[in-house]
């Protein structure tokens, strides 16, 4: 799974309204893409028939997160 890089860019002095406008919009279309992969995990667990799915701990939730991310 992409999780995808956040990068928050400061810039000092005179920020131009341009360059301000650019940052916005593209922090803006990756909320937008990061809210439609949410969106598109959520709907297919909620298509998966209910016989698909399996109990699972803490301990597994943990795990399979961590599984996740490191690799």
């Amino acid at each position: 799974m992409d999780h995808g890089t956040r990068m928050t860019v400061h810039i000092s002095g005179a920020r131009s309204e341009r360059s301000g406008n650019l940052i916005r919009r593209d922090n803006q279309r990756a909320e937008r893409e990061a809210f439609d992969r949410l969106k598109a995990e959520v709907m297919r667990a909620f298509a998966a028939p209910e016989e698909s799915y399996r109990p699972l701990s803490a301990a597994d939730v943990i795990g399979r997160f961590r599984d996740d991310w490191s690799g």
